[in-house]
């Protein structure tokens, strides 16, 4: 009899086990299993490219586990944002977003993704400045010289940029906002015509990466200022535009990890974790530093807040500005 018990206990637990193994397994995932996509909005080569190459490395060695680029340029990074926003939520399709993300909800007439509702925040990774430059012609020196130009010469002084609501044309409609003088806008296709047309003096001002400090440093075109928080130890001798004249003056490029909503918050955290090892990494910090790349590390609930105010923050300046892309 009591055989018989322990036969019958025994199968009722065997016929229950395997249900009770999958709700197991679905409550503490083991990830990752297979390949990570890491989707870059931009085209292969760029700096955007470049860093995240460096991220999906470092995450590769440090979870033995394979994470791929993919690169989904185009639409102002529009498609690859909506790819993996449209993505499962599994972990394995993670946006490389960029602060296009920021701006594209305000800059774009129809938007076919929320980037805060279809997107859940890992981190940041980092954040890029500019630094504004001008040609030698030009007789200003400073930032508040350069306001003083401008408002003596209204309707005169023009921004080139690499095309309609980038970073480089949204900092410097920031700066005309801020400062109060008046500035046209000339869109480029691309940096390398905006800044050809910027050293001869066909436009009077550019807002470029560091790449462009050894332009500078040949004589080429004079610097004027950083973007950022901090002056840059690339070019200590810039000041911020905020010190230089216009207090509360901030315009970066950020990076940072977005997955599809709806991920599981286990996985959210493991990535942000493995994200934190991978920039406390010497050579990491070193390489980005060549770049002009500053790491930054946010947690999940940091990096949506800062993403919901940057929202905020451009949207004012696309309205004023009046810039739209179809």
């Amino acid at each position: 009899m009591i055989a018989r018990l322990a036969l019958l206990t025994l199968s009722a637990f065997l016929a229950l086990a395997p249900g009770a193994i999958v709700a197991a397994h679905a409550q503490s995932p083991i990830w990752p299993s297979r390949i990570v996509r890491l989707v870059v909005p931009f085209t292969a080569g760029g700096p955007t490219d470049i860093i995240a190459r460096i991220v999906a490395e470092q995450l590769s060695k440090g979870w033995g586990q394979q994470v791929v680029i993919e690169n989904r340029g185009g639409a102002g990074t529009n498609i690859g944002n909506e790819m993996v926003a449209r993505a499962d939520p599994d972990g394995y399709t993670v946006l490389f977003a960029t602060s296009s993300l920021a701006v594209n909800r305000s800059l774009y007439r129809v938007l076919s993704y929320d980037p805060v509702a279809d997107l859940a925040p890992v981190s940041q990774v980092s954040r890029f400045p500019l630094f504004m430059f001008v040609p030698n012609s030009l007789p200003a020196k400073s930032i508040m010289e350069f306001v003083a130009y401008a408002k003596a010469n209204p309707g005169k002084v023009t921004l080139s940029s690499p095309g309609t609501g980038s970073t480089p044309h949204l900092a410097g409609e920031l700066l005309k906002q801020m400062a109060n003088f008046e500035m046209t806008h000339v869109p480029y296709r691309g940096a390398a015509p905006a800044l050809n047309d910027l050293i001869p003096g066909r436009v009077d001002c550019y807002f470029g990466s560091g790449a462009l400090l050894e332009t500078m440093r040949s004589g080429q075109v004079r610097g004027l200022a950083v973007t950022g928080a901090q002056r840059e130890p690339a070019a200590p001798e810039l000041p911020t535009v905020a010190e230089a004249g216009v207090p509360g003056y901030e315009a970066t490029i950020w990076l940072g990890l977005m997955a599809p909503a709806g991920t599981p918050q286990p996985i959210v955290d493991k990535l942000n974790a493995e994200i934190g090892k991978v920039l406390s990494r010497p050579e990491v910090r070193d390489n980005w530093a060549k770049q002009g790349a500053v790491p930054m590390q946010m947690t999940p609930a940091e990096f949506g807040k800062y993403l919901r105010d940057d929202i905020e923050k451009w949207a004012k300046v696309v309205k004023l500005s009046g810039a739209k892309v179809q």
